[in-house]
């Protein structure tokens, strides 16, 4: 008995603890220099919202209604991998995947290729850090 008694008040004690601190106010102190160099980060990932990276071209050709067939069906077979077009006058080339090196590309081809054969890495320098994101790469 004693010995639970001792340990109630002793979470007792804790849990005042704990909710005295709730109502503390921090105050933090920054140096000038990392406040500079944070808002030149952030400015300048606002001035370029792209990087540079690979993706794996799955269709060239100069019909739209056969680079919109495999659009769709592409984004039936994958519908959470990035796709997209380029219009490179006279092709449109159908891009797939989002991928920081060749070697995922790669990767990518392989997982691809039973589906969709003829297809290569390209570099593209233009890719949405958000897609990266979502390719789960």
């Amino acid at each position: 008995m004693p010995r639970s008694l001792f340990t109630l008040l002793f979470l007792f004690g804790l849990l005042q603890l704990g909710f005295g601190q709730m109502n503390a106010n921090i105050t933090i102190i920054e140096d000038p220099a990392i406040t500079a160099q944070v808002s030149k980060f952030v400015s300048d990932n606002k001035a370029k919202p792209y990087i540079p990276g690979w993706r794996v071209q799955i269709l060239t050709t100069t019909d739209k209604l056969k680079l919109d067939q495999t659009l769709a069906s592409f984004k039936t077979q994958y519908p959470y991998m990035p796709v997209t077009w380029v219009h490179e006058r006279p092709y449109y080339l159908l891009r797939v995947g989002a991928c920081l090196n060749r070697l995922d590309a790669l990767r990518l081809q392989q997982l691809l290729r039973p589906s969709f054969p003829g297809l290569y890495p390209v570099q593209d320098a233009q890719i949405n850090p958000v897609e990266f994101i979502g390719s789960g790469q």
